[in-house]
């Protein structure tokens, strides 16, 4: 019974992410719920293993809303 509560239990949906080397090309993919710890990680729209060791497409990053901190630095100090 555990599996089906599991089964219709809203889930993360998965996020596809690519690893870019220094060059700018594509060394490995991932899919997870959260962002991959580590350098290089950058997030793309689709996994498409014709990018492995390719520099990836303009269109193929997926762009991420700016985060704005709330905290005003402080002048003068």
């Amino acid at each position: 019974m555990n599996w089906l509560k599991s089964l219709l239990s809203a889930t993360r949906p998965h996020r596809s992410f690519a690893r870019l080397d220094n060059s700018g090309r594509c060394r490995a993919f991932r899919q997870c719920a959260q962002p991959p710890v580590g350098d290089g990680w950058v997030e793309i729209s689709e996994i498409r293993l014709n990018w492995l060791h390719q520099v990836l497409p303009p269109d193929a990053r997926v762009s991420s809303p700016a985060t704005h901190s709330r905290v005003q630095p402080l002048l003068g100090i």
